[in-house]
């Protein structure tokens, strides 16, 4: 296998958690720490709307470096939305082509209105390179 083979699906992750946008950053917080999550996905109102996202970055930015507290910010409030989304059959050079486009680190991963995962810059290079070149040598 090599890397011109291996898509978003191989190496996604699963350590996201998906709340409702009216909690609060410091709840988010608490919920991201028990599951060991990096990413925050904020569900949709209804049918007809979009997810959002969180990321740490967003709260540092958002919250700790203008002195806000997490207890008084929802994460409505930080979120970005819509996100920019790939789906899981998607080869990772094009994902990594995709973020660099957009200026983006992470995205989720969404099939059928449902969030399966998030893929990173970090997934692409780490999982996906690594097994390109074990599976490329027979290991």
């Amino acid at each position: 296998m090599t890397s011109q083979n291996v898509v978003v699906g191989d190496v996604m992750s699963d350590r996201f958690v998906l709340m409702d946008g009216l909690v609060t950053v410091y709840d988010a917080l608490q919920e991201m720490k028990r599951n060991s999550a990096v990413i925050l996905m904020v569900n949709k109102k209804d049918s007809g709307d979009e997810f959002g996202v969180v990321v740490l970055s967003d709260i540092a930015k958002k919250v700790l470096a203008k002195d806000r507290s997490p207890e008084r910010v929802n994460v409505y409030e930080i979120m970005t939305k819509p996100v920019i989304s790939v789906h899981s059959k998607m080869k990772i050079k094009y994902c990594a082509r995709l973020f660099l486009q957009f200026g983006i680190a992470c995205a989720p991963v969404i099939e059928n209105g449902e969030v399966l995962g998030v893929v990173s810059y970090e997934a692409l290079v780490m999982e996906g390179l690594v097994m390109a070149g074990a599976n490329a040598i027979g290991a």
